[in-house]
């Protein structure tokens, strides 16, 4: 085994254990009537993959992308259209990174606008991620942008007045219909204002942070066992 299919292979593992620990946390607490959140990304899968072993425990899971959905179909998980379902047990979704008050940044799988929305009705969101997504600083990875295309431009010279390299992810179209900024060079001190600033710019869907809805439990994936940290 080459040293990069190694490093590849324990960071998995470290995703599986985080989405396992969270399969464990909601478990006692679903009944048949209880609707989970699940989003996207490398580390959901393995989250689905592991629900799947207890979907005899709940009702049906609502999901924040095509890919997702078509995941849990195929695990024989029933999934609803958020829009049939008043509220959410527990939204289970990743990070690209995660600061000490569990607010977020996410949105590198172009999903951010439905996460957003599944996070908004949950009545507790679980990040689940591996050690290296923690930061003390929000915005070295590059904060996701989505936008109405014909506002691409527009949004963003306005995203780099304030002060960010805004570099438009090509080829890539969201659920939604919509286009990525993707906005690098950003150090995100208050991410809440942040949050806000971008949202208010017109054009604007919405924006990769998680601040203002932080994650409620962080369930960290490390080399010395699953960590739990609260918001």
């Amino acid at each position: 085994m080459t040293p990069s299919t190694q490093a590849l292979s324990t960071q998995d593992q470290l995703k599986s254990d985080a989405a396992q620990a969270a399969v464990e946390l909601i478990q006692a607490k679903l009944d048949h009537d209880s609707v989970v959140g699940v989003g996207t990304g490398s580390t959901v899968n393995f989250f689905i993959d592991a629900l799947a072993t207890i979907k005899g425990h709940f009702r049906a899971a609502v999901s924040s992308s095509e890919a997702s959905s078509a995941r849990l179909r195929e695990h024989g998980i029933k999934v609803l259209d958020l829009n049939s379902v008043s509220e959410i047990d527990f939204y289970i979704d990743g990070a690209d990174e995660a600061n000490e008050h569990l607010q977020l940044i996410k949105g590198g799988g172009a999903a951010l606008t439905r996460e957003k929305i599944v996070a908004a009705v949950a009545r507790e969101f679980i990040c689940i991620a591996d050690e290296s997504k923690v930061v003390g600083v929000l915005g070295n990875f590059p904060l996701p942008v989505e936008v109405i295309p014909m506002a691409r431009s527009y949004v963003a010279r306005k995203l780099a007045g304030l002060g960010g390299m805004p570099v438009y992810r090509e080829g890539v179209v969201t659920d939604n219909g919509n286009h990525i900024i993707d906005v690098r060079n950003l150090k995100i001190i208050n991410p809440q204002e942040t949050e806000r600033q971008i949202n208010n710019i017109t054009g604007v869907v919405t924006n990769g942070l998680f601040a203002m809805r932080p994650a409620n439990v962080l369930l960290l994936g490390t080399t010395s066992g699953v960590k739990t940290k609260h918001a």
